[in-house]
């Protein structure tokens, strides 16, 4: 009728806002690991799952009373450790079960699509980071500035360019005898490589435009204190018509 699964699975980003999530193994196998070539789908409520949530820094910041500490409150992202304790998957949602041999070119091929799709989600996050640069900029009265604006224009080129490779490896892919499309390997190869560089080197040009404070703020407790709030926005007030919250 089914298999019965027991084991765990680490590192799970977006495991615990799934409704179904497939389960596939992350490795080549050998002989003597067919139990551990199974690949299958599965509601993630299924009795007999237990997920534990990672921590993530400043996450105790999300059961704060001030609504400005909380950050990202709604859309923030998570990862979960995931354990299968005797979970029962019927034969109808099974793609895999012992076929050692496929193990190793499904990983790969999983792997293209992901490195396919960071073209998109990284540059999209990219997008809303030079936005929120940019925003920071005209806080700080500092949006003029010819290093400021070579900097923002560096910040679209890298991003731009990891948006290009994603579509580029999109733009080549095939088709396959099954009828599915696959994109070019090669270039998809080429993003992932460009995502493991370009956005830390976007971050870093984010945090020179914006300045210490993204690391020294105070609270917004204090921002509301009549006794300290006063002192805030004396010091913190950078051009006409800027408000110091909105900072």
């Amino acid at each position: 009728d089914g298999i019965v699964v027991r084991g765990a699975k680490v590192h799970q980003t977006g495991f615990l806002n799934s409704h179904r999530t497939i389960i596939m193994p992350t490795l080549a196998l050998r002989t003597g690991e067919e139990d551990y070539a199974v690949s299958f789908g599965i509601d993630t409520n299924e009795k007999g799952i237990t997920m534990i949530y990672g921590r993530q820094s400043c996450d105790t910041r999300k059961i704060e009373s001030e609504e400005l500490d909380i950050g990202n409150f709604k859309f923030g992202g998570q990862e979960v450790f995931v354990v299968f304790d005797n979970v029962f998957v019927p034969n109808e949602n099974i793609f895999m079960n012992g076929e050692i041999d496929f193990s190793g070119e499904l990983v790969n091929r999983f792997g293209g699509f992901h490195r396919q799709s960071y073209g998109g989600c990284k540059a999209g996050v990219g997008d809303v980071l030079i936005g929120a640069t940019a925003l920071i900029s005209e806080y700080n009265g500092t949006e003029k500035a010819s290093h400021v604006r070579d900097k923002i224009v560096e910040m679209i080129h890298l991003n731009e360019t990891l948006y290009s490779c994603g579509i580029a490896c999109s733009s080549l892919g095939f088709q396959r005898e099954a009828g599915n499309y696959e994109m070019d390997m090669l270039l998809a190869n080429v993003c992932k490589q460009n995502v493991t560089r370009f956005p830390y080197e976007i971050g870093r040009l984010a945090e020179d435009i914006a300045g210490g404070m993204i690391c020294t703020m105070p609270s917004e407790a204090d921002l509301k204190s009549e006794e300290i709030g006063p002192l805030l926005e004396k010091y913190l007030t950078t051009c006409e018509g800027m408000c110091v919250e909105d900072r």
